[in-house]
């Protein structure tokens, strides 16, 4: 006990000496007296040795300036090693037990205060440039945001650094005349590590160094400009969201340990109030919320300008969710630091970095036990389904971030994730595959990792599901029998197996599945999906229809889709929304756009004559429904009292065809018509 007193008393005399000490408020009073600019960088897939005077074999000028005049935190920690969830921290200033964001893809409840939101309340004009899908404003960070720049260049779920630099800059350009709020986060060190030059060159054995090098430049960059172009006092905040695993512990990248590697990030403040220093203190990411807040003279509660004794707690709970591995919980109190996940594992972080030798449980004392225990652990049961198209899903894919198909449910032999690492990477790669379509080869990864964990419900349905894409029948049922037994009562187990028949030669057996689903979780997007293709096998169309006007206003439509829900509208009668669907297409589409005939036929008959004629003349005579063109051409033509109406009329009686010339020949409007 007088050892850990000892050590966190050391650490709060440390941590005091980047802002006030106790006793000391006179020489700091309180907020500025100016209210600050703020820049908040952070730095994606960044750990704490590989940036900043400490780190080896890089170099990071850009950071080691900024070092040098402000307080550096070297026993910083992430609250979750995933992007998402640890910037939901960051703009909450909650761990993810209080916000709720626990992995990616995930969306953050509308009802918890946002940084930018409590900032633009307070006077400021608040901008966020983000570099990868991950932080998409369909994910919920950008309330609050004036700007929030989350464009990627087509076809990529994220840019770099210094395209990410290029747009904050041109924004900063015309920064206004009230204290700015600027986000900006850079994701080069994210795997794969693929760095430009001179950085690919020059760090050739070690890219992901080349890529916080690189990324280092453009920290450089806006820094620099900040610092010239915003007005006032100014203050600055370099913080990473988690680190990188290199192999460390098993683990390759990121997300399902809670080592050093991937938890211990870089943490840097520069501005009032912070005195220049370096803090051996440990301290949560989620408290820069806080310190953001003094800074604006909004609250100065937990703010890191201050001193604060705390057991710094995270979490790692996507093998939890996605797997039914045991969850995981750390808290860091001095040097000290346990993980529970299963059983307890004690290291002491300053004299073995690497966590090597594991303590012992007996060598934790009572509050970090209490703060392990009460640690909110999300119930499976309550995850949300999965609104997020394919689309969105091959962006995630491609980043590295593969949501499970479903949760696996409680199990008593759950296996410890740090006991499963060597299933890391197969599963990474096992599930890359799947969701890029490529299931003959995904298989044989899916099988090996269903036979080393039996109780892993993803597996076994993507298993099911990739047999079942490639007509395997037999396979694919085994996989689903499975599955069941696993979760019995999952919804999901039911949600997939009905999407097996509803590709298949038994359709009508997945109707009483999908609408026992639908009923269930009216917002599950695959089974609205499903359920709106059986319905229109089924011929019951306006069912469909409403269906997909469900399913697109909670996603995007594609062009095709856009034109499939035009069809079908225009076949139910509802013209207006069919005449929105085939507009929408025709802008995504541009010149590949092939049904100017159904839209002439639908704005005649919403009495847009104009438009009518504009449609029907973008329709070449090669077309083989050109004889109705004719024909609705001519209509048109009487109905706008064009002069050559009877040439219209004559063209569509020498241009017809079984269907057109009776048509003609009773049309009213061309009875009187001059021939």
């Amino acid at each position: 006990m007088a050892a850990l007193a000892v050590t966190l008393m050391g650490s709060l005399l440390v941590a005091a000496a980047c802002g006030r000490r106790p006793g000391t408020e006179s020489r700091v009073s309180g907020p500025p007296p100016e209210r600050p600019s703020i820049l908040l960088v952070t730095l994606d897939t960044t750990r704490a040795d590989s940036i900043g005077p400490d780190a080896n074999g890089v170099e990071t000028p850009a950071f080691n300036g900024l070092a040098a005049r402000g307080c550096r935190f070297r026993h910083a920690y992430t609250t979750v090693p995933e992007t998402l969830p640890s910037h939901t921290s960051i703009m909450t200033g909650l761990y993810p037990a209080g916000h709720g964001v626990h992995e990616n893809a995930r969306y953050v409840p509308g009802d918890r205060p946002l940084l930018a939101e409590r900032l633009r309340q307070a006077g400021y004009r608040t901008e966020a440039f983000v570099s990868a899908f991950t932080l998409a404003r369909r994910f919920g960070l950008a309330r609050g945001f004036d700007v929030y720049d989350d464009e990627l260049p087509a076809g990529r779920a994220e840019r770099g650094s210094r395209d990410t630099t290029d747009r904050a800059l041109a924004h900063l350009r015309d920064a206004p005349n009230q204290p700015v709020f600027l986000w900006v986060h850079y994701y080069d060190p994210h795997a794969p590590y693929e760095p430009p030059e001179p950085f690919r060159s020059r760090y050739r054995s070690n890219p992901y160094l080349g890529e916080v090098a690189a990324m280092d430049e453009q920290l450089g960059r806006i820094v620099e400009d900040f610092e010239r172009q915003v007005a006032g006092t100014k203050a600055i905040v370099i913080v990473g969201d988690h680190g990188e695993g290199l192999g460390e512990h098993g683990e390759s990248q990121h997300g399902n340990l809670l080592y050093e590697a991937t938890m211990r990030v870089p943490l840097l403040l520069v501005g009032p109030g912070v005195a220049t220093a370096m803090s051996d203190a440990p301290v949560t990411t989620r408290r820069v919320f806080h310190t953001i807040l003094d800074w604006a003279g909004v609250d100065k509660t937990d703010s890191l300008r201050s001193p604060k004794e705390e057991i710094v707690l995270a979490e790692a709970m996507k093998p939890f969710l996605s797997y039914g591995w045991q969850p995981q919980v750390m808290a860091v109190a001095g040097t000290r630091k346990a993980i529970l996940a299963g059983r307890l594992e004690v290291f002491d972080v300053a004299a073995d970095p690497a966590e090597s030798r594991d303590l012992g449980a007996a060598s934790v004392l009572r509050p970090v036990r209490v703060a392990l225990a009460g640690y909110p652990v999300p119930s499976l049961a309550a995850q949300p389904p999965d609104l997020l198209d394919g689309e969105a899903l091959r962006k995630l894919a491609s980043l590295g971030y593969i949501s499970a198909t479903a949760p696996s449910p409680m199990r008593r032999d759950a296996p410890r994730p740090a006991d499963m690492s060597r299933l890391f990477d197969v599963i990474e790669k096992a599930s890359s595959l799947f969701v890029a379509g490529e299931y003959a080869k995904a298989i044989p990864l899916l099988e090996k990792i269903a036979a080393e964990d039996p109780g892993n419900l993803d597996a076994q349905l993507r298993l099911a599901s990739a047999h079942s894409a490639l007509g395997h029948e037999a396979q694919a049922i085994t996989a689903f029998d499975r599955a069941a037994k696993i979760a019995p009562e999952s919804s999901d187990v039911r949600t997939y197996l009905a999407l097996h028949y509803a590709r298949g030669r038994e359709w009508e057996r997945a109707a009483p599945l999908l609408e026992r689903i639908v009923a269930e979780t009216p917002d599950r997007l695959p089974a609205l999906e499903a359920l709106a293709v059986v319905r229109e096998r089924q011929r019951r169309l306006t069912e469909a229809v409403v269906l997909r006007r469900k399913i697109y206003g909670m996603r995007q439509p594609t062009p095709t889709e856009s034109v499939r829900l035009g069809e079908l509208a225009m076949a139910t009668g509802e013209t207006a929304l069919a005449i929105e669907s085939f507009e929408r297409a025709r802008v995504a589409q541009a010149g590949t756009f092939r049904h100017d005939v159904d839209l002439g036929i639908l704005y005649l008959a919403a009495g847009r004559f104009p438009e009518a004629r504009e449609a029907l003349d973008r329709v070449p005579s090669s077309d083989p429904d050109y004889p109705m063109v004719l024909f609705k051409r001519a209509q048109v033509s009487v109905l706008l009292h064009e002069t050559d109406q009877a040439a219209r009329i004559e063209a569509a009686r020498r241009g017809a065809d079984d269907t057109t010339r009776n048509l003609i020949a009773s049309e009213r409007l061309f009875q009187g018509a001059a021939r």
